[in-house]
Formats: structure tokens, sequence, C-alpha cells
């Protein structure tokens, strides 16, 4: 199967659609990785707070494929966020996966009340200098936390991994990446199994190019420009979120899609603003 790759602004190339990993843990989230893995998934999502990196580590290495050809994500807590205890995470992160480096590593959430951000990304900054990981991003970062990070260091992040769905669209957002090279990555792209795989908008969508509600909605993410992690333990799940390259939405189907936004669309009221996650 061709998953379509795009290069981002530090020149790591990634895969247009990865997989999520959080609350797979133990023997079944090894299989149900190990499964994605076969599948053609090869952008593979998780972070320190998921106590899942070692589970990660091991269907990597359980997996027919070389360690090379995958891209791992991993993502840095709040309570590690000043710049020693930062340094001091990231190795414990890959010694955890057993992994010598990390493909991409996020700060998991800007915790601006606490206002340890800015030396947490200074250490994502020095641990790409040391090797230990090759591209540095972050989650859940407001266009103003992000200026803050590119004025203090000169550094902006290569993707800011986002809540995004279509009861939340985050246009805004996204018009900020766009207009300043951050790639946008969308957590719980199907809003988390919630009303939006029922919605009658999208299931007449998907009636008329014979697809899922769920192979619209990624395929909606892929022509936004977001790359979305869908997480599923079925096999056959897994065949059919990443099943949406043979098709096209409409400009206008776009639209319908968009205009299911709401402003109270947030899945669990985590506004970055003042939303705390340690």
């Amino acid at each position: 199967m061709h998953i379509p790759e795009i290069t981002l602004n530090d020149g790591l190339t990634v895969p247009e659609i990865g997989f999520g990993t959080y609350k797979l843990n133990g023997n079944e989230g090894v299989n149900a990785i190990t499964s994605a893995i076969s599948t053609g998934y090869r952008l593979i999502d998780t972070a320190y707070n998921y106590e899942n990196e070692g589970t990660v580590g091991e269907a990597i290495r359980r997996s027919s494929v070389p360690r090379e050809e995958l891209l791992v994500t991993s993502k840095l807590p709040g309570r590690y966020q000043p710049y020693d205890k930062a340094v001091t995470t990231i190795q414990e992160s890959l010694y955890r996966a057993k992994l010598d480096y990390y493909d991409l590593y996020l700060i998991h959430w800007p915790n601006p009340q606490q206002g340890h951000y800015v030396e947490a990304w200074q250490a994502l900054i020095d641990a790409k200098k040391w090797g230990l990981i090759r591209s540095i991003g972050v989650c859940n970062f407001l266009p103003e936390h992000l200026e803050r990070l590119n004025k203090e260091t000169g550094v902006l992040p290569s993707m800011n991994q986002i809540e995004l769905h279509p009861f939340f669209n985050q246009e805004e957002q996204r018009k900020w990446h766009e207009e300043n090279n951050v790639k946008t990555e969308s957590w719980s792209p199907l809003g988390r199994a919630s009303a939006v795989l029922e919605n009658e908008t999208i299931g007449k969508i998907a009636d008329k190019h014979q697809k899922t509600i769920s192979q619209v909605i990624l395929r909606w993410h892929h022509q936004l420009g977001s790359i979305p992690i869908p997480k599923s333990a079925s096999p056959s799940r897994q065949l059919e979120n990443i099943s949406i390259f043979d098709f096209t939405l409409s400009e206008s189907e776009m639209t319908t899609i968009s205009q299911l936004t709401r402003p109270d669309g947030r899945l669990k009221d985590q506004d970055p603003a003042v939303y705390e996650e340690f």
C-alpha cells in the first residue's frame, strides 16, 4: 500500500497518516501495534504519560519491518519540563522503549501557568543535537506559545499535534501553522468514537463514495493538510483507517464537513491556554 509522505521544516520525511497507541498496553498492546505495522503504518505515536513506550518498543522488535523504516514519536510530560528534568526524561523515554533515538519528540502540553515550556524546548533542541531525537515538535501549543518559542530560541517546531476533528476544525490554528511552515497533526481525529461517527451529514458523503464514515473523516484530515493518527486494536479497522488514498472529497464536501465545527467542540474542554497536564 502506498502512503504519501511529507517533508517537515527540518528535513524529516514522514507518512501522511500515523497510528495512535493511547491505552494500548502490555501484550495486547504489542499485538495491536505489530498488526498496525504489518498493515502498513510506519508513523507510531506514543507518550511518556501513556506508560506504553515499552510496549511500543517491544512491538518494533517483534515486527518484521526494520527500525529505520519506522518513525516513532514520544512526548514529554508536564511535570518534567524544567530543563534538567526534561533531559533525563528524554533519556528515560528511550530506555523504556529500548530505542537509540526517537524520530519525533514532542512537548505534550504547554502548561503556561508553570512557565517552563521554553526551557523544555531548549532541552529538546539539545537532545536533537546529541542525536537522541531526529525531529522536535509540540502538542497543543497555541500561536502565542509557538511565537514565544521562536522568539526565545529561534527554532520553530516541525509539527504541532492538536485536537482536530469535524466538531472542532481548528481553522485559525491550522492557518497559523501553514503560514509558518509547521505541520499539523490531529489527535482524536475521529473524535474518540463520539457522535461524529454517527453523523448523518458525513454518512451521506460516505455512501456516495462507498466508504465508511471513518474513512471520509480521515480523508478530510488529509485534504486539510493534517496528519491524522487514528488508533484501533482491530486489524480490520486498522486497514480501513489507512485505506483513504484512493478517493478524493470535493471542495463542497470538505466545506460541509468543516461546517460541523462548533465553539464548544473540544471533547473534554482541554483549552491549552488554561489546561495543565502533568
